[in-house]
């Protein structure tokens, strides 16, 4: 077991970065209920201080903060650590979401937000591999994936993914739960001189949502984020 699934069931410590204390408060009371450890920073500089003197599990960060810029405080807290950061924030416009993303969150979710949704997302960042690594044999629907042997295999015996639907999908589950940008999935694959095409992306994920998932017209494990991105739901 992994250092963070062994913190998982013991305790996962969340440092929550918001200048609005009702808000602290009840992302206090509803975390501490559900058995995290949870410190809170109503600054960016307090936000600092805190992580560098301990590392927490995961951290749910404002980017609308009183003394520096959430943007500045996400990019100081990833060059020190790759622990999960969830940006919550009332910044609504889709360049906001995506230069978070790019600069280093895992996960964007827009003010107000369901206490349900943040949950599970953090529940999802939490268990995704340290390191990015992918997940042995993750499970899509009926099929299970087979990252080691570049398989999957379904109720109907061997499934044939094409060789871009490979790179595409294990970039996913390799992030399980995390919001992958559209425009690192068509760097990645096909090169920073694609990052406009985002109609390449719609035409392979309908194809892989055809082979693997359950119902592709609403799927439940390769979920669209509009404008923004994809994310394997496990």
């Amino acid at each position: 077991m992994s250092e963070r699934s062994e913190r998982i069931t013991d305790r996962c410590e969340v440092l929550i970065v918001d200048d609005e204390p009702a808000l602290l408060r009840t992302l206090r009371i509803n975390l501490s209920a559900r058995q995290y450890a949870v410190r809170t920073a109503a600054s960016g500089g307090e936000a600092l201080d805190r992580a560098a003197h301990s590392v927490p599990d995961a951290v749910l960060l404002d980017l609308g903060l009183p003394d520096v810029d959430g943007m500045d405080v996400l990019r100081g807290l990833r060059t020190r650590s790759s622990v999960p950061i969830i940006v919550l924030s009332g910044r609504t416009d889709a360049a906001d979401k995506i230069g978070a993303l790019d600069a280093g969150a895992d996960d964007y979710l827009t003010k107000p937000f369901l206490m349900d949704e943040l949950l599970a997302r953090l529940r999802a960042v939490l268990r995704r591999p340290l390191g990015g690594v992918p997940l042995g044999r993750p499970v899509i629907g009926d099929h299970t994936v087979d990252l080691a042997a570049t398989t999957v295999t379904g109720p109907g015996g061997p499934v044939r993914l094409t060789p871009t639907e490979w790179r595409i999908l294990s970039l996913l589950l390799a992030n399980p739960g995390r919001l992958v940008p559209g425009r690192q999935i068509l760097r990645e694959v096909w090169g920073p001189a694609q990052e406009a095409r985002g109609n390449y992306l719609r035409v392979y994920l309908a194809g892989l949502r055809r082979k693997l998932e359950r119902d592709p017209a609403r799927p439940r494990h390769l979920v669209t984020e509009p404008g923004i991105g994809y994310r394997y739901v496990p």
